[in-house]
């Protein structure tokens, strides 16, 4: 019985991606610095989880976010709720299919600002091999050769095939995931 929402993760994602940087820069993920979570209810009852393994890389400038882009992979294998039968469910056929499909990727083709230090990054998630375009706002704080971004989408997991057979309607676990994005990234030399 497994109860996952997507992450995705961006995900997706969140999914996931972190960009920025202070002049046109490439910046390196840091997952010993980094959460790409994900939340959903399964019978009602609130639960989440997070990826375990995932990298990526962000080319950004401030200046000019829409040339920028990210790639973010994360595996999906490494999703843990810290509940046995959920985590011992989700890599399954009905879930996340790790046997067919074992990573996920966020490939962010452009950023836009929103004002302040906040942008949204435009892409495409693809989980289980079905691509859709998400669009991920973050906020970004830059010191010197580090970059922190929180970020927050909703998905729908059904869009992504994430949920089959008895899975596949909403009366177990919910439709709606959120992604949650805290990911630092270090600019490279």
């Amino acid at each position: 019985m497994p109860s996952i929402k997507m992450i995705t993760a961006l995900p997706l994602a969140a999914g996931l991606s972190l960009p920025l940087s202070a002049m046109a820069a490439d910046w390196t993920l840091d997952p010993a610095h980094s959460t790409l979570a994900f939340s959903g209810k399964q019978t009602g009852t609130p639960f989440s989880g997070h990826f375990g393994t995932f990298n990526g890389t962000i080319s950004f400038d401030p200046a000019h976010p829409e040339a920028g882009h990210a790639h973010v992979t994360l595996a999906m294998a490494s999703a843990v709720t810290g509940d046995p039968q959920r985590d011992g469910a989700l890599p399954g056929k009905d879930w996340f299919n790790v046997a067919g499909f074992p990573s996920a990727v966020f490939d962010a083709q452009s950023f836009r600002t929103t004002g302040g230090n906040a942008y949204e990054a435009v892409g495409t998630l693809t989980i289980r091999g079905i691509s859709k375009p998400v669009t991920l706002p973050f906020t970004l704080d830059i010191n010197g050769t580090t970059a922190h971004a929180k970020g927050h989408v909703d998905l729908v997991r059904s869009d992504f095939g994430v949920g089959q057979g008895p899975w596949a309607s909403g009366q177990w676990v919910a439709l709606n995931v959120g992604v949650d994005i805290d990911v630092t990234a270090q600019r490279k030399p």
